[in-house]
């Protein structure tokens, strides 16, 4: 007769987590939209570029990473000797959903002229397809080392892209993706929202449409969002992104308030990223017990798409002189 064991649960799950995390010699990443009880117990919380960075650079056997998948994908490009483990397979992105491989292989050899400057929202076989990766924490710095008369495509995200087109007087054309967390956000609701907090500053994710970043005191990547947080003026802020990165905020700046941008309903919750919302404690304590389930990434892909991921490892930390764009 087997022996039925019991899966641990409170802090007996916490414990779990961390004998494992020792065992595998493992690293936890964690996406500042994650629930609050992984953020806590990562290693390591940040936004795409930051974690990028620490999947290139950690020296663990094991990462395991909460967020989504493409984020778990872009840790094997980098890491390939690494095993990358993520709590929920499911755990997409609508973004990636938005641009399939083979309609953005047209796109682009319809334009044969232009660079792929490409959002890190998107598939391996997406990224092979692209010149440039870019996160909304190094899109800025990227596009202005392009020089003005290079013909560009952006994608999937099209506010984002619409945005920097707007920042930067650029003409990229734009594949017609978007968040479906920013999408959600009521420019009629965050009108009330700011006529009930008078002086509150609104600091909005560039995923954002034009309508909501038109009312933005600040935009920037959830990095960003984070850093003005501390240095805004006032101790209120109305954040439009997605709501789980105000349980950084609020342990960082107890003394502030901060308060999610709401959706048509009026409530912020409804812009709760679903595919983040998938991974939870257990399936990061059953990915560290059984290494599962893992990201496998076939070799000549994997090299194809690290290709643009360093680019912009390089050109994001001002290592890439004008003169190198040749290379692309």
């Amino acid at each position: 007769m087997s022996i039925e064991t019991k899966n641990p649960t409170g802090t007996e799950l916490r414990a779990e987590i961390d004998r494992l995390r020792k065992e595998r010699n493992a690293v936890i990443l964690a996406h500042y939209y994650q629930k609050p009880e992984l953020q806590d117990l990562a290693d390591f919380v940040g936004d795409s570029l930051e974690l990028s960075r620490k999947a290139a650079d950690t020296d663990a056997d094991v990462i395991a990473f909460c967020g989504v998948k493409f984020m778990a994908d872009t840790a094997k490009i980098l890491s390939p000797e690494k095993i990358v483990v993520l709590p929920d397979m499911d755990a997409g992105c609508s973004l990636e959903d938005s641009c399939p491989p083979q309609k953005f292989k047209a796109f682009r050899e319809a334009h044969p002229d232009h660079v792929a400057l490409t959002y890190i929202n998107c598939s391996t076989e997406v990224k092979a397809l692209s010149d440039i990766i870019v996160t909304s924490s190094s899109a800025e710095t990227i596009i202005s080392q392009i020089p003005k008369d290079q013909p560009i495509i952006f994608g999937p995200d099209r506010h984002l892209g619409g945005y920097l087109n707007r920042k930067f007087g650029r003409d990229m054309l734009l594949w017609p993706g978007v968040c479906i967390v920013h999408e959600a956000f009521s420019e009629k609701e965050l009108l009330k929202l700011k006529a009930q907090n008078p002086g509150a500053p609104v600091a909005a994710h560039p995923e954002c449409p034009p309508t909501i970043i038109d009312h933005a005191d600040y935009v920037g990547s959830t990095s960003g969002i984070l850093n003005y947080a501390k240095t805004m003026p006032g101790d209120t802020l109305i954040v439009a992104t997605e709501p789980h990165i105000i349980h950084q905020m609020e342990k960082a700046l107890p003394m502030k308030r901060f308060i999610g941008a709401p959706g048509a309903d009026g409530n912020c919750n409804c812009n709760i990223c679903p595919y983040m919302a998938l991974n939870t404690m257990e399936k990061l304590y059953a990915c560290l017990r059984d290494l599962e389930p893992r990201i496998e990434i076939e070799e000549g892909l994997r090299l194809k798409a690290k290709q643009s991921l360093d680019r912009m490892l390089e050109m994001a930390s001002g290592t890439v002189g004008k003169g190198d764009l040749g290379r692309i």
